[in-house]
């Protein structure tokens, strides 16, 4: 009798994602972190989904109704503070996610690379309205600074922002819409996610040399399984000694003073994982200029694919472009530091030095030094 698990119609597409899918031999660390997005995201919907069942989305109880879960609520601290650090962790496997993919060539791969980008989009903007709903200072004027960028926007923009706002300021309605979106992204971020491992099984994975790997496969189980709890149970022990032992390290201390429209805050800055991006927005004298900065600062990554003039598909043996790379991951550091520091000299300049290097990176240094080397290996 054939074994139920390749011929049943539900078990056989889990069978051939999770058990039999041919995997290269050679796959390192850095493609475990595909399976550690799935647990984040997993960890984030039940954590979400029990934050849900005690908060209330009213701007007079919203604060202290996170309080009375943190205070209250059986182990409410664990789960909340878990929440919170779980974003962090997500972003981190996030960046690594991309890191690898730009190193290793896998945008070769365009429906799963673009699938990839729109899921960063959409994670992006989960995170956002996210970290409005505990209502503190940094909360309101968080929302207030982003969602007021889209009166950028010609001639509809005012419309568009009050339209949001659903009123003329970030209010209750704000509120309980970015909690109903906050509750619904995470699931149009799965099913996503699936449209992404469609794609990602219609190729197979890409490997460190960037070879070809259909003469060298393994089975999926249980070998990258394994390695897979692996990567869960070193990201889940980095997650747990976070939350218990320094759960604020990552957070504004200005989101424990409840949201108040009159005093606005001395720095308005976002959390960690979007500073680069903010500091790209805000290197740009001109509103509009910024906005579009900011859009472009993610959807460069979709030219990338576009702009692979290498003969090569990995960077593993291209130490010319190597350094670039490795320049565009210290310009990533320097941006994220500078979009947590004040708007006045030097940080401006610096700010803006870094903004032009990391579009230049993109567009136009790396696809030329792709093509030195090609000249170089006389291809």
């Amino acid at each position: 009798m054939a074994n139920p698990r390749k011929t049943h119609p539900l078990l056989k597409i889990a069978n051939n994602a999770l058990v039999d899918l041919p995997a290269p031999a050679n796959i390192s660390a850095w493609w475990n972190f595909g399976s550690l997005l799935g647990l984040c995201l997993i960890i984030q919907i039940l954590t979400g989904l029990f934050l849900a069942m005690h908060y209330t989305s009213d701007i007079s109880t919203a604060f202290s109704s996170v309080t009375h879960i943190c205070r209250d609520v059986n182990y409410g601290w664990l789960i909340r503070n878990m929440h919170a650090n779980g974003a962090s962790t997500f972003f981190i496997c996030i960046y690594l996610h991309v890191g690898r993919g730009l190193y290793y060539g896998s945008y070769l791969f365009k429906e799963t690379w673009n699938t990839g980008v729109i899921l960063l989009l959409l994670v992006m903007m989960t995170a956002f309205v996210g970290y409005v709903l505990p209502w503190g200072q940094m909360s309101f004027w968080g929302a207030t600074v982003i969602t007021n960028l889209l009166s950028a926007v010609p001639y509809v923009g005012d419309s568009l922002v009050q339209w949001i706002w659903g009123g003329f300021s970030v209010d209750n309605a704000t509120l309980t819409r970015f909690f109903a979106f906050h509750f619904l992204f995470p699931f149009i971020v799965a099913g996503t996610t699936i449209v992404h491992l469609i794609f990602l099984h219609e190729t197979g994975s890409n490997n460190p040399i960037g070879l070809n790997s259909d003469a060298d496969k393994i089975s999926f189980h249980p070998y990258f399984s394994y390695k897979d709890l692996l990567g869960f149970l070193f990201l889940l022990t980095a997650l747990v000694t976070l939350s218990l032992f320094s759960p604020n390290l990552l957070g504004d201390p200005e989101n424990f003073t409840p949201a108040n429209p009159l005093v606005t805050p001395p720095h308005i800055k976002p959390e960690w994982y979007f500073l680069f991006a903010y500091a790209i927005l805000r290197s740009i004298p001109n509103k509009l200029g910024g906005v579009l900065a900011l859009l472009a600062s993610i959807l460069v990554l979709m030219a990338v694919p576009l702009l692979h003039t290498s003969k090569q598909r990995s960077l593993t043996f291209r130490p010319l472009t190597q350094t670039l790379f490795w320049l565009l991951i210290a310009d990533v550091a320097i941006l994220t530091w500078i979009g947590g520091m004040p708007v006045e000299h030097p940080y401006i300049v610096i700010g803006q030095v870094a903004s032009i290097l990391y579009f230049s990176l993109f567009l136009l240094l790396t696809p030329t030094m792709a093509w030195s080397e090609n000249k170089i290996l006389g291809w």
